[in-house]
């Protein structure tokens, strides 16, 4: 995801900045903490009862984390609970309250990435050191403590002397005291050095609070002599450490004396402040100017190659193009910006994307569409035009294409265009042509990581172009895999790529997969219905019971497609959107399956996590329904319970912010 690029001022701070920070240097504690998200793990639990093999869980766990977003993403915290075939799916999230609401979001959504990797287990909880998230099958909204479940969690080395253990018990015990006192659950607090955080759930009650942090307090005791214990319990969160690890900017020191000690040493901190107020002037103005030269340093780079490549719009001639971006000339609204239509000034009509840029991640974003779709060209690959980057905005210019993005099409309800079935095969060809061409027919290999409907526009001949290279990944020849972290559209995401973050051209074939059956279909995938589950799933289901040719939309009449031709589709289809990625056909493979209908075949084995529970017909369908079913898939491609190294370390790919999630956005 790009990011609006802010400027960064050089100005010197205001004068209330300066007495804030000269009075709280007076508080002999003059330790700056950066706001921080905090969204390393502190544990993960995972139930041991597994989803039954006729369960709907995992799509309602789905939807269970998509009402959960919604309600962290507008009050820092939420419960829901969402019933499906597979029984009732309880959640709880909540983000601790010293944390920002952007740092919340970002927090929540590495919880919602890594808890997955508990299905199908039917209930799992997360500790991260800013968050909590978890879910079960029954209501656990007021359980206050866990026998079984709640632990303690030690780290650090181990600090000598009694001065320490005394430090540890009496923060301890004042942040406990203060967070029921409160009323509200949560409290910080420091003595010498040692600093505390409590916090309980909202659900819990004050009562449930109080009764929760007394056993967190005596859990944390047993760390001792550590520098570092953390209590993880079902209706609290409770941690000490010698370092300062949270964000509240309003410390009142637990059990401190200022009045006394500040009338005897007041002279000796105001010294002490003004050195302190100088050094860390200096240190903020040094770290300032590094940043401006180093961007200034990006950004020209970054002018150079365009230039270079000939690529270069003035801004101002994009911004007179599209009419001052006159949102009655926005045709588009995508995860990195908008879109609008533009006439330049020799009468062309193209596409402007304005992009919304972030200081830490603009360079990369921008750059990655640039360079990846600048050097390619194919039929059915949208065509970079141009860009600019000197303006106070960067834009993207395209090809303009009238007919916008495919799923207008097919999901809109009042469309103005039912697609007839050969203008959908056409687009299902079409695109499958491009995404082979991506995976190994350009001087690149190509990951697109969010092949999708609204990715894939339609000139004035229903021609398909695929869009938005914004989070695509090249891939060297000499690479089975990328590890890294989860972004794209969840219904679209290959379960290798979701559970274990390994990125591989299969991702894009399951991705094509299930746009495929929305194609035929004319459903969404992420669209969960009650009385028949997800998409796939419905497929699936027919296929099964031989009655496949129920799956095709019903706004195409029977006797107006060629039904063999459509089935021979849903079954490609179903190949592209196997459990395992090894059996999934190449994109090459693909379109040889589409153009050629004297191939063979191959029979295709069960989506990732959904079990039909259909009996077996014959011994070919009972292997692959038990290999296929989601805890021997997860096996299969290696998958346990502890986090992945490789999707929970890369900051750089941090999933929180381009996920897209209509439920059904890693």
């Amino acid at each position: 995801m790009t990011h609006k690029k802010k400027k960064i001022s050089s100005s010197s701070p205001s004068s209330c900045v300066i007495f804030a920070i000269f009075f709280f240097s007076l508080s002999c504690r003059c330790h700056l903490t950066l706001s921080d998200p905090r969204i390393s793990e502190a544990g993960l639990s995972c139930g041991t009862t597994k989803a039954p093999l006729d369960s709907n869980y995992v799509p309602s766990f789905i939807k269970e984390m998509e009402f959960l977003s919604q309600q962290v993403t507008a009050h820092n915290w939420g419960t829901h609970s969402v019933d499906g075939g597979g029984g009732t799916v309880y959640g709880l999230a909540q983000c601790f309250n010293d944390l920002s609401h952007t740092d919340c979001l970002l927090c929540y959504a590495a919880s919602r990435t890594t808890l997955p990797r508990c299905l199908p287990s039917l209930s799992a909880r997360i500790y991260l050191d800013g968050c909590f998230l978890r879910y079960d099958r029954y209501r656990f909204y007021s359980e206050e403590t866990d026998p079984v479940r709640d632990t303690v969690n030690c780290t650090g080395g181990n600090v000598e002397g009694v001065a320490h253990q005394r430090s540890v018990e009496r923060v301890v015990d004042s942040v406990v005291l203060k967070a029921v006192a409160k009323g509200g659950g949560f409290a910080v607090g420091e003595i010498d050095r040692v600093y505390a955080l409590a916090q309980c759930w909202k659900t819990v009650g004050n009562d449930g609070c109080r009764n929760c942090l007394r056993k967190a307090g005596k859990q944390v005791r047993g760390c001792l002599p550590k520098k570092e214990g953390r209590a993880l319990n079902a209706g609290c969160y409770l941690r000490y450490s010698t370092v300062k690890f949270y964000n509240e900017q309003r410390v009142v020191e637990a059990g401190s004396r200022p009045l006394r000690r500040g009338v005897i040493i007041a002279a000796v901190l105001a010294v002490a402040a003004v050195i302190m107020l100088s050094i860390s002037a200096s240190y903020a103005a040094f770290t300032k100017f590094s940043k401006i030269k180093k961007e200034n340093n990006n950004r020209g780079q970054i002018c150079s190659s365009i230039r270079e490549s000939s690529l270069n719009y003035k801004y101002e001639t994009l911004e007179k193009a599209t009419d001052y971006f006159n949102p009655s000339r926005k045709v588009g609204q995508g995860g990195a910006g908008s879109v609008f239509k533009g006439v330049l000034p020799n009468g062309k009509v193209v596409a402007v994307k304005r992009l919304v840029f972030n200081n830490r991640q603009w360079v990369d974003e921008f750059f990655n569409e640039v360079n990846l779709i600048s050097g390619i060209e194919h039929k059915n690959l949208v065509k970079l035009l141009g860009c600019s980057i000197e303006g106070p905005e960067s834009l993207l210019v395209y090809e303009f294409l009238p007919n916008k993005s495919l799923d207008q099409f097919i999901f809109e309800k009042n469309k103005t265009q039912n697609l007839n079935w050969k203008q959908r095969f056409n687009i299902i060809l079409g695109t499958a042509e491009g995404l082979a061409y991506l995976h190994g027919g350009s001087k690149m290999r190509i990951i697109h990581r969010d092949i999708k409907s609204s990715n894939i526009l339609l000139d004035e001949n229903l021609t398909p172009k695929i869009a938005d290279f914004g989070l695509a990944r090249c891939f060297g020849a000499d690479k089975t895999h990328l590890s890294t972290g989860i972004a794209g559209t969840l219904g679209y995401m290959a379960p290798e790529y979701l559970i274990r973050g390994q990125l591989t051209d299969k991702a894009d074939v399951y991705s094509f997969g299930v746009l495929v059956l929305e194609i035929v279909c004319g459903r969404r995938n992420n669209v969960f219905r009650e009385d028949s589950g997800s998409l796939l799933q419905t497929v699936w289901k027919l296929y099964r019971s031989n009655t496949l040719a129920e799956a095709v939309d019903s706004s195409l009449r029977i006797n107006e497609y060629p039904s063999n031709e459509a089935l021979r589709v849903l079954h490609i289809g179903l190949l592209c959107t196997q459990a395992s990625a090894s059996l999934r056909p190449s994109m090459t493979q693909v379109v040889n399956l589409l153009t050629n209908s004297n191939l063979d075949f191959p029979t295709p084995t069960q989506p990732p996590f959904m079990n039909t529970g259909v009996p077996d017909s014959d011994s070919s369908i009972r292997s692959y329904s038990t290999n296929s079913f989601v805890s021997n898939a997860l096996k299969k491609i290696g998958v346990s319970n502890s986090f992945s190294e490789s999707s929970s370390s890369r900051s750089s790919d941090r999933p929180s912010s381009r996920i897209e999630e209509p439920i059904v956005q890693a």
